[in-house]
């Protein structure tokens, strides 16, 4: 008893100092999205703010380092924000204490680091105020160097936003002139194509490639990575709660002799038609003269359960009398019926525990998506240059694969083997109603997203691979 209330201690004090700690690590997110923008003005913009009036990248790659902008600002001031509330509850060290006298050198240190990088992202906001010119404070080059060397290369992989609003600044691209909506007099493929000799005749475009590459091979990874952590992580909780945790919970709640074999009556019936059938077969058997025959130690329950009771009509005197046809029969169907109960126990214990389990494991899934939310970024990224970098045919393969799949002619039968296994898996019976009215209403709703979709993404984006889809669908 002792142990456990030494160890409910220690678990309070890791959870008030993780508390305490809010302010600190709040400002230290703001301070790294101010260095991520800091980085971005200096590697691409001269160390200017991020404004695109020199016209020195296109379009497309300024709608990039807008999004980024965007992103980066708004994490600044959510974190500064939560610094400032977090410091009302939570005794920190409190910035304006340096005049005081007796403060340890330590504290000191603090404070002065604190209050630069305060100064520091309150620099990087007014910077992209509207209508507001603040004189902009230089990083240290040793901080510069270790955030391009460690967290530049991942945060620069984020999505690339297709809502192209202006973010904080008036030079920025308006929203009527986003990459999706713009028309010109040549065709866009012809400008693409001059846009890409152009690019290939500049001297600067080898770095460009290799930086490219390897933006391209982080992100792949960093992507690769998630997705097995979005997978693995999810299904490694679900088994390892339901066998250390929730079986061996329910298994000492629900006793065998008490609980109700049946959880429901479609199991019941299953039973039933699984007995009836061993039982008939038993006997077609013994019709055809190959009687069931008993091992040893069926042989002898049997003759200890038929000992004690009647057979028709007649009482068992002994061991040496041997059994007859119908009696042995009568064992198997009896041991057949135990062997059905338990495994219905079993069952039932089982679809128990795959409810709470797989609720760990959703807890599970949310937390890693919570944590990772620069990874969800990057993963998003990462599928939507593998969809929209496929060809044409391949674009409409896979559509129209997936719209037959889920909403096509003979997927109403694919939804009611998938809900009938989910029915199973929790233990329910499978409700008809239920599963004709879902197969009524939620694949006409699917088709609908999908043909919104085709309809005002993808016949902006790639207007060919629509056409190709008609073309191979009619």
């Amino acid at each position: 008893m002792t142990s456990f209330w030494t160890r409910i201690n220690r678990r309070l004090q890791n959870a008030r100092q993780w508390y305490e700690g809010t302010p600190e690590r709040a400002l230290d997110q703001a301070y790294d999205a101010a260095l991520m923008i800091k980085a971005i003005e200096d590697e691409h913009f001269d160390g200017n703010p991020i404004s695109n009036i020199e016209k020195k990248y296109s379009d497309n790659t300024f709608a990039y380092f807008q999004s980024e902008l965007k992103k980066y600002l708004k994490i600044a001031e959510i974190r500064l924000s939560e610094f400032k509330t977090s410091r009302s509850f939570f005794s920190t060290t409190d910035p304006s204490a340096s005049a005081r006298p007796g403060m340890s050198n330590r504290d000191r240190e603090r404070t002065e680091i604190t209050l630069e990088k305060l100064k520091f992202i309150d620099d990087i906001i007014d910077r992209y105020k509207p209508k507001e010119s603040t004189s902009l404070s230089l990083v240290p080059i040793s901080q510069t160097n270790r955030t391009r060397t460690t967290s530049l290369s991942q945060n620069d992989l984020l999505a690339e936003v297709q809502e192209k609003k202006p973010a904080y600044s008036p030079e920025m691209v308006p929203e009527d002139d986003s990459i999706l909506d713009k028309t010109g007099v040549l065709p866009r493929s012809i400008l693409g194509t001059l846009n890409r000799i152009k690019r290939d005749l500049d001297p600067s475009s080898e770095q460009q490639v290799v930086q490219s590459f390897r933006t391209t091979k982080a992100k792949t990874l960093i992507s690769i990575r998630f997705l097995l952590l979005l997978i693995i992580v999810p299904l490694l909780t679900q088994q390892l709660t339901k066998i250390f945790i929730v079986s061996p919970i329910v298994e000492n709640i629900r006793h065998p002799e008490q609980a109700q074999v049946f959880l429901n009556s479609e199991l019941e019936e299953e039973a039933l038609n699984d007995l009836r059938t061993y039982e008939e077969r038993l006997r077609f058997d013994s019709m055809i003269g190959r009687p069931p025959k008993l091992t040893g130690e069926q042989e002898v329950a049997c003759r200890a359960e038929l000992e004690g009771g009647a057979v028709d009509g007649a009482t068992l005197p002994g061991s040496t009398i041997s059994l007859s046809g119908e009696q042995v029969r009568e064992c198997l169907v009896r041991e057949r019926a135990v062997e059905l109960a338990k495994e219905n126990y079993r069952q039932g214990s089982n679809a128990i525990a795959n409810v709470f389990s797989d609720v760990f494991s959703l807890i599970a899934f949310a937390i890693v998506i919570l944590v990772n939310q620069r990874e969800v970024v990057v993963l998003k990224s990462f599928l939507d240059e593998t969809i929209y970098g496929l060809s044409d045919s391949a674009k409409a393969f896979i559509i129209i694969l997936f719209t037959d799949m889920f909403v096509g002619f003979h997927s109403p039968h694919g939804w009611e083997i998938l809900l009938e296994g989910v029915a199973k898996h929790f233990g329910l019976p499978p409700n008809r109603d239920f599963i004709f009215l879902f197969i009524a209403t939620f694949p006409v709703i699917l088709d609908t997203i999908f043909k919104y979709w085709i309809f005002r993404y993808l016949n902006r984006i790639s207007p060919s691979a629509v056409a190709t889809y008609r073309n191979m669908n009619e």
